[in-house]
C-alpha cells in the first residue's frame, strides 16, 4: 500500500502530526508512507523513521490556494500512485484537490462540510477546544485503528548530537545548560508576534535558573532574531552563549541534551519537546488546551484568560498585552521549579 499524509505547514502543525504518522505506521507496517509537506517544514520530519519519502509541496503555506499551485499539487498526488490519502488540512480546496487526484481511499478532517472530497470523514467541531494532535488522530480513529499512547516524536540524529557537542565544547559549555528561544510567531502561514513573551521575562527566568541551579544559558533563534536575543541580553546578569541559524536537527539535539528548553508557543518549541527535551512553553493569546506540546515531559505555562473560539486564527493579536493579560516571570518561576523537581 502507498499512503500519502498531507500536512504541508507549518512546523508546529507538522510536529503535532507525528503522533498520527506513528499510529499510521503501526497500523500499516508494510506500507510506503510519503509525507506531503512544505519546503519550510520538511526539514523537521524528513529523517523520521516512519517516513519513506517526502513530497515537497513548495513554499506556500497551503499549496492549493493558487490556481497554479492547485493543479501542481493534484498532479503530484496523481503521480504518486497512492492507495490512501490522509489529509490533516481543514480546507475545501484541499478536499477538492484530493478528490481530483483519483486516490481511491481518501480520509480527512471534515470541519463544517469542508471534507466533502474524502471517502472517510472525521467530523470535527471547530468551536470545541481540543488539542490539535487529538484532532489529527481523529482521522486514524475514523479508519478504525488505535490511537492511544502516541505522542509527538522526532528522532535525535547521532551526527547532529556530535556537531552540537563540538559547538558546546568550543564554547566551554558544560552541563547543566538551559536553552531559551525568545523568538517565534512567524511562519509562511501566519505572523503573530503577540505570542512572544517579553524579553525581560525570559531574562528573569534565565538569571534565576543560573543562580539556583548553576546552569549555563544558551540563547537560540534565527539570524533575523538577533534584535530579540540582544534585548534579552540587556536584562541578563549571567553569562549566555548565542547560537543562531541552527538546522532543525541540531536544535533538537541541543534541546534533548539540555536540562531544560524554554520557548514561546512556536513550532521550534514543539520541535524541542518532540525531540525529547524537558520543555516549558509560555502561552499567551493561544490556548494550551489546543496548542501545548503533545509530549509527556513538557509544561505549558499560561495565565487563564478568555479567548475567542476557533483556535489561533481567531486569537486577539491587536489588544493583547502581556503585562496585563499574560503570566509574569514571578508567577512562572515556581511552576518551572516544580516541573524540574518532577
Amino acid at each position: 500500500m502507498r499512503i500519502v499524509l498531507i500536512r504541508p505547514c507549518c512546523i508546529g502543525d507538522v510536529v503535532v502530526a507525528t503522533p498520527t504518522l506513528s499510529a499510521l505506521r503501526d497500523a500499516y507496517p508494510d506500507a510506503h508512507i510519503t509525507w506531503a509537506v512544505g519546503g519550510w517544514s520538511k526539514e523537521a520530519v524528513k529523517y523520521h523513521p516512519a517516513v519513506d519519502a517526502i513530497l515537497d509541496t513548495g513554499n506556500a503555506a497551503l499549496p492549493v490556494k493558487s490556481v497554479g499551485g492547485f493543479m501542481r499539487f493534484v498532479n503530484q498526488l496523481r503521480a504518486g500512485n497512492f492507495d490512501l490519502a490522509i489529509s490533516l488540512v481543514r480546507s475545501p480546496l484541499m478536499s477538492l484537490a484530493v478528490l481530483l487526484s483519483g486516490i481511491p481511499q481518501r480520509a480527512g478532517l471534515d470541519s463544517n462540510g469542508r471534507g466533502f472530497g474524502y471517502t472517510i470523514r472525521a467530523k470535527i467541531d471547530p468551536t470545541e477546544a481540543r488539542h490539535e494532535a487529538e484532532i489529527y488522530l481523529d482521522v486514524v480513529r475514523a479508519l478504525e485503528h488505535p490511537t492511544e499512547g502516541y505522542y509527538a516524536n522526532l528522532p535525535v540524529l547521532p551526527e547532529a548530537l556530535a556537531t552540537i557537542q563540538q559547538r558546546l565544547d568550543s564554547q566551554n559549555i558544560r552541563k547543566p545548560y538551559v536553552v531559551i528561544n525568545p523568538a517565534g510567531g512567524s511562519n509562511p502561514g501566519m505572523e503573530m508576534h503577540s505570542k512572544r513573551w517579553l524579553p525581560a521575562n525570559f531574562a528573569t527566568i534565565a538569571n534565576h535558573l543560573a543562580e539556583k541551579y548553576g546552569t549555563h544559558i544558551v540563547l537560540i533563534g534565527a539570524p533575523s532574531d538577533m534584535p530579540i536575543i540582544e534585548n534579552v541580553q540587556k536584562y541578563l546578569t549571567t553569562e549566555a552563549t548565542i547560537f543562531t541559524g541552527l538546522p532543525f536537527a541540531q536544535i533538537g539535539a541541543l534541546a534533548n541534551d539540555a536540562m531544560l528548553y524554554i520557548g514561546n508557543d512556536t513550532g521550534i518549541t514543539h520541535l524541542a519537546a518532540a525531540s525529547g527535551a524537558k520543555t516549558v512553553m509560555i502561552l499567551g493569546p493561544s490556548d494550551p488546551v489546543r496548542y501545548a506540546p503533545f509530549t509527556p515531559n513538557s509544561l505549558a505555562i499560561w495565565k487563564p484568560t478568555a479567548l475567542k473560539h476557533g483556535g489561533v486564527a481567531s486569537a486577539d493579536t491587536i489588544t493583547w498585552d502581556w503585562a496585563r493579560d499574560g503570566i509574569s516571570a514571578v508567577e512562572a518561576i515556581p511552576k518551572i521549579e516544580g516541573f524540574l523537581a518532577r
